[in-house]
């Protein structure tokens, strides 16, 4: 890792744990809750203990500015929900487009499984190739998404096994940073986490309650983790500070989720 990458990382972290917040959604969704304003989304999450926020290349201007000295991570690839196949995602940007937007970062989605993973894993080596030159570090989005990966309810290990494959494919390709979905418990993470010696982050999934986004986040921090990479559970959170502020405390603090909760007026059971 070179001295660039490694100085980059401490803007996009705390203490080495990461909390992340992806805004890139309002290419995949168009304008939706929490994304209009994105301003006032990125300023309450950045003032709420976010250590970044994530966006496409298009929406820097509307991130600088906004988001309290905190760190800033340019998504380059992407699809929408209202075309053929969302797992098809295209290219959206160089590290060097990056570097002109005022990123510390660049991230990339893999779904790694699917009948799209060769030419991905094709934009991913080609990504981190081109990043080091500048000094980048690369988020490695790599998802098991496919006909022939196991169902988590199903085959929990096999699963687990799947997702596990997935993150070690962002560092063979040389990755900095690997996001993943959570496995839905910390036994199963465990192997997910063991299989790289990345620093693991995980997505929010669907959005659920604040008890549910709180347990989850817990769960993979006992088995791990470095953080979380969570978007829809935050920005359209009716208060992404709390929540925010929540998460943090269990990500940098260590906090139970009813003690995290408790501090920022959110509601969940001890």
């Amino acid at each position: 890792m070179n001295t660039g990458v490694q100085a980059r990382l401490t803007r996009i972290s705390t203490d080495e744990r990461y909390l992340i917040v992806p805004m890139d959604h309002g290419l995949t969704l168009g304008a939706v809750g929490g994304l209009a304003d994105i301003e006032s989304t990125i300023a309450a999450v950045t003032e709420g203990g976010a250590d970044a926020v994530l966006t496409q290349k298009g929406i820097a201007p509307r991130v600088h500015g906004n988001k309290n000295g905190k760190g800033y991570i340019a998504h380059l690839n992407g699809s929408t929900t209202i075309g053929p196949d969302e797992r098809d995602k295209r290219l959206t940007g160089t590290a060097k487009d990056a570097v002109r937007a005022g990123a510390d970062a660049v991230s990339m989605h893999l779904n790694v499984g699917s009948e799209y993973e060769p030419k991905q894993i094709t934009d991913l080596n080609e990504l981190t190739t081109e990043a080091a030159e500048y000094g980048m570090p690369v988020l490695a989005m790599s998802y098991a998404r496919g006909p022939d990966v196991r169902d988590p309810e199903d085959d929990p290990d096999g699963y687990a096994e799947d997702v596990a494959h997935a993150v070690r494919l962002a560092e063979e390709l040389g990755a900095d940073v690997v996001k993943t979905g959570y496995t839905g418990s910390p036994e199963t993470f465990e192997r997910v986490v063991e299989a790289t010696r990345l620093p693991v982050v995980i997505a929010g999934g669907s959005k659920g309650t604040d008890e549910e986004t709180l347990e989850m986040v817990a769960g993979a921090m006992d088995a791990g983790a470095a953080g979380v990479s969570m978007g829809r559970s935050i920005f359209q959170h009716r208060a992404p500070g709390a929540i925010t502020e929540a998460i943090s405390g269990v990500v940098h603090e260590r906090k139970s989720p009813h003690e995290a909760a408790d501090k920022t007026g959110l509601t969940v059971e001890p």
